[in-house]
């Protein structure tokens, strides 16, 4: 009698999975594109764009510049930080082949994601060539906001020196 129960939960979770997976199967590109078009307006200096592209209670943990706390903060040490000097300008890259994506579900539902990876930055001085400037490591928290991806929570680690790859 237990095993028979136990078989029918295990075949009636297994199908309830494999309905969770059938019911969003671009997830997984849909992530990897919000992330490029998130990355496209932090090296365009797009603040509104980016800042939209952030829950409000956005976590931001960063080894070096510490915690901050909302997208408001977020987008405001942006702009002044990253965008502030226009004869200086970053730009971030996603190391090939680093990133890695993993669904959030619950009760069967996907409600977010989590992608991680490696990137590299590099700067541009005004009059100067572009040079690489550094590494470091990101994990991402995406929400779901109804049908929308946002970032939710960031840990940014582990910066560093840089080697051209």
């Amino acid at each position: 009698m237990i095993v028979r129960l136990f078989a029918t939960a295990a075949m009636l979770l297994a199908s309830q999975c494999a309905f969770a997976q059938a019911a969003e199967p671009n997830w997984d590109a849909d992530v990897r594109k919000f992330d490029s078009e998130y990355w496209q307006a932090f090296n365009q200096c797009d603040v509104d764009k980016l800042a939209q592209m952030n829950t409000e209670d956005l976590e931001f943990y960063h080894d070096r510049g510490g915690p901050m706390i909302g997208r408001d903060k977020f987008a405001a040490t942006f702009k002044q930080n990253i965008c502030g000097n226009p004869s200086f300008k970053i730009r971030r890259e996603a190391v090939a082949g680093s990133l890695r994506v993993f669904p959030m579900r619950g009760k069967g539902q996907l409600y977010g994601a989590v992608i991680s990876g490696e990137h590299l930055f590099y700067s541009t001085k005004q009059g100067a060539a572009e040079k690489l400037d550094g590494r470091a490591l990101f994990t991402h928290m995406l929400l779901l906001d109804k049908g929308t991806w946002k970032v939710s929570r960031v840990l940014s680690f582990d910066h560093g020196a840089a080697k051209a790859p």
